[in-house]
């Protein structure tokens, strides 16, 4: 029988709600013999249970019950009906700075959360260089909790959260609040605590999360459990009820609660006169993603070649935060970059550009059939895809040897950070394996383009055109 860290059965949780605050002290009077509340049921009947190594998604619209859930598993709240069983230290990244006293220091805020995980101040002292480096927050780790930006209050509660080794982490939607060159080092971090054999409980609106990081998936709606299944399979679900309209919603619960797949029909929405207003509605923030800027430079600082108000192509600031770096097994890969292809340094591309990914390899031992590759990743770990370039053996026959390595590719992806990795494989003796392996070694940003609205992350260039049939608007 397989091992379970994490086991939920029947999890109920009921709210009292009273209309005036009077109303709470007449109920303490009347010691249950009149009832002056409402009863509110944020959750109802929810089970699941989760092995080691596992990663379980939950997904659903606001007020679906997804925060009370890992409220009830992390022990913050108490469930009304239910029972949970854990095995291990159980970790929780919740709303943001909610276990920070924000009169304390973020070192004194460390010591507090090491002791109330059941850490003693020995370990925790251990713990805080690394914790400190992760968090990357300098001289503020030192001041109080109260004068931190959100963005500083996350960085420091996932480095704690995630330092003392979890057996179960639970991560509420806080990631979103970090830089994206953050978010990739926190998935980075996710991904080598789930590779430990950590079970993880991760609660996204973003449905591309769900589907890249999660084994399965749990559809929350008004608290009630609609599918515990693939995250391909729950996904779908929950993009229908949430465009759906009132009654088309009503009848996909029904046939979820029936175990019937939903029909393609029952998603039928208000005629187009209804869905042309709701899309005009929108603000021009929603159809245009400004998020990601152009940013330009002074002329001396600018890349060669191009005129004033030309998109700036080099940010030295622009690093990689997470990069993990393979044993050396006979060499070893050096300085990574991207270019143009005059050569000029760039990590600020244009879409649709072409760009070099460069870097050497040292060989200290010969080898033999060795492989140089390159891969591209989004924020979340996804791998897009990349290319692998064959050596010759003559190449690489030396101790000494050096080969310097370049991939071409089109910056056909929509706005937004991505990371490259660039690995070595060879044959040493019998055995094929990776010589050297740097990923995220790269970070750089794809610019925004106004003219262009996104749509996941790579870009088809897609040639779209509509036309009116003969006849059809002769009035």
């Amino acid at each position: 029988m397989a091992a379970t860290a994490l086991s939920a059965r029947s999890l109920s949780k009921r709210f009292e709600l009273y209309d005036r605050p009077v109303d709470r002290l007449k109920q303490t009077l009347f010691r249950g013999r009149r009832r002056f509340y409402r009863e509110f049921w944020a959750l109802r009947d929810v089970s699941f249970s989760l092995a080691p190594g596992q990663a379980l998604g939950v997904i659903g619209r606001n007020g679906s019950g997804k925060s009370t859930l890992l409220q009830l598993i992390a022990g913050t709240l108490t469930p009304t009906m239910g029972d949970i069983q854990t095995q291990g230290r159980v970790s929780a990244l919740l709303e943001l700075g909610s276990g920070f006293n924000p009169e304390f220091t973020g070192r004194e805020n460390v010591f507090l959360n090491g002791a109330i995980l059941g850490l003693p101040r020995d370990a925790v002292r251990e713990l805080m260089p690394g914790l400190l480096a992760f968090a990357d927050i300098g001289e503020f780790i030192d001041r109080p909790v109260k004068m931190y930006s959100s963005g500083m209050a996350l960085r420091l509660a996932f480095a704690v959260a995630t330092a003392v080794a979890p057996k179960i982490l639970i991560v509420d939607e806080a990631l979103a609040v970090g830089d994206e060159a953050f978010q990739r080092k926190c998935f980075a971090r996710i991904e080598q605590i789930r590779e430990d054999g950590a079970a993880i409980l991760f609660v996204s609106h973003s449905p591309a999360q769900i589907l890249e990081l999660c084994d399965a998936a749990l559809l929350l709606d008004a608290g009630e459990a609609l599918l515990l299944d693939e995250p391909r399979r729950v996904v779908p679900e929950y993009q229908r009820i949430l465009y759906a309209s009132p009654d088309a919603a009503a009848r996909l619960r029904e046939r979820l609660r029936a175990g019937v797949p939903p029909r393609e029909e029952a998603i039928v929405e208000p005629d187009i006169g209804e869905a042309r207003e709701s899309v005009e509605a929108l603000p021009e923030t929603r159809l245009r993603n400004p998020d990601f800027a152009t940013a330009t430079v002074a002329d001396g600082q600018r890349t060669r070649g191009l005129g004033r108000g030309a998109p700036m192509l080099f940010d030295p600031d622009l690093r990689s935060a997470s990069v993990v770096e393979y044993p050396s097994h006979g060499a070893r890969i050096r300085n990574p970059r991207i270019t143009t292809l005059s050569g000029e340094p760039a990590n600020l591309l244009v879409r649709g550009e072409r760009y070099w990914f460069a870097y050497e390899v040292e060989f200290a031992q010969p080898v033999q059939r060795v492989r140089l590759g390159m891969m591209i990743k989004t924020t979340s770990g996804v791998e897009l895809g990349g290319a692998v370039h064959a050596v010759e053996d003559a190449a690489t026959a030396h101790a000494g040897a050096r080969v310097a390595a370049r991939f071409e590719f089109h910056a056909d992806l929509f706005p937004g950070m991505y990371f490259l990795n660039a690995g070595a494989m060879g044959q040493r003796g019998e055995t094929e394996t990776y010589l050297h392996r740097l990923v995220d070694a790269v970070a750089f940003r794809v610019q925004h383009d106004a003219t262009q609205m996104q749509s996941g992350y790579v870009d088809f260039r897609v040639r779209a055109e509509s036309m009116v049939p003969p006849g059809r608007n002769d009035g």
